[in-house]
């Protein structure tokens, strides 16, 4: 499954490719793309995972770099 997320106040490329290497890093996640100057996540997950159940723990992978940052949807 593929999903593309809203992320707000990404400052620079260097805290994209952080978040990205965090998010990457979630079970069911297969790839995550953080992009600074778009200020969105393209997002390719197992397609048995639940995103809703994924989503909490993207947002604490994103708030772990910049905790001014945050995830729509």
């Amino acid at each position: 499954m593929r999903k593309v997320l809203k992320v707000t106040d990404i400052d620079c490329a260097h805290c994209a490719a952080a978040m990205e290497k965090g998010i990457s890093k979630i079970p069911g996640v297969t790839y995550a793309s953080v992009n600074f100057l778009t200020q969105k996540i393209i997002l390719e997950y197992e397609d048995g995972a639940d995103f809703n159940e994924l989503l909490p723990l993207i947002k604490k992978a994103v708030k772990k770099v910049d905790n001014d940052c945050d995830v729509a949807h």
